[in-house]
């Protein structure tokens, strides 16, 4: 299958409603408007193509770039592909899933989340806390720099309410994140959640509101579920 094929295939999918539902979300560029478990039929069926993959995401198109970020195969991506990949996503709802959860998953997730946070544009900020939060939340703690970590919480604990609305909202995930699947800082996440306080984020015309870090940590520790791993960064 091609990307030519899967692109005459989903198109008929989308709806305005749908469509609606994207833009109040932040997404820009083309798009069909195709619902999610439409295109998780495809990754199914795909599992994963590296050459599709960039194919579909190189169409531009909102949705065949959301199934690029599904099927990419993170063992192939090089650094360029996911530079180039963050540098052509038009929105950053693009960059902080597509992108960052195949950075994520993938060998280069550490060295390009740290990358990307220090850019003063928004997207490429975006990217990066959420490629960090997806790091932490795939691969084993004895793997990853909990010092440095701790530095980074002591850093969106400091910077957090002086950053835009979008980086706010990523940055509050990483403390999740943290919380949640680093079971050496998740007390200390927790702590600094609560210094933090309100995270308040212009949510556009939609229902969604900025999770509090601490409750939400909180409700993982009494399922027990602290330090638990993903198979994946991508949903």
């Amino acid at each position: 299958m091609t990307a030519k094929q899967i692109i005459q295939e989903i198109e008929p999918l989308g709806t305005e409603g749908y469509r609606r539902v994207l833009r109040n979300h932040g997404v820009t560029g083309p798009l069909f408007g195709v619902k999610i478990e439409h295109l998780k039929k495809y990754q199914k069926a795909i599992k994963k193509d590296y050459r599709l993959a960039l194919d579909l995401y190189d169409t531009g198109i909102y949705d065949a770039m959301y199934l690029a970020g599904l099927i990419a195969d993170e063992t192939k991506m090089t650094k360029a592909d996911l530079r180039r990949w963050l540098k052509k996503a038009e929105s950053d709802a693009v960059a902080e899933f597509a992108v960052a959860w195949v950075a994520a998953d993938g060998p280069h997730g550490w060295d390009l989340a740290l990358e990307w946070i220090e850019s003063p544009d928004e997207k490429t900020a975006v990217a990066g806390w959420g490629t960090l939060s997806g790091v932490i939340s795939v691969r084993d703690d004895a793997d990853l720099d909990i010092p440095a970590l701790g530095e980074l919480l002591k850093r969106v604990e400091t910077t957090i309410h002086k950053q835009p609305d979008r980086v706010r909202y990523k940055m509050n995930g990483f403390v999740i994140s943290l919380g949640c699947y680093v079971r050496e800082l998740s007390d200390e996440a927790i702590r600094a959640g609560e210094r933090i306080g309100t995270v308040e984020v212009e949510m556009g015309n939609t229902a969604c509101k900025v999770p509090s870090a601490p409750e939400y940590i909180r409700k993982v520790a009494k399922m027990g579920r602290v330090g638990k791993k993903r198979k994946t960064a991508r949903c």
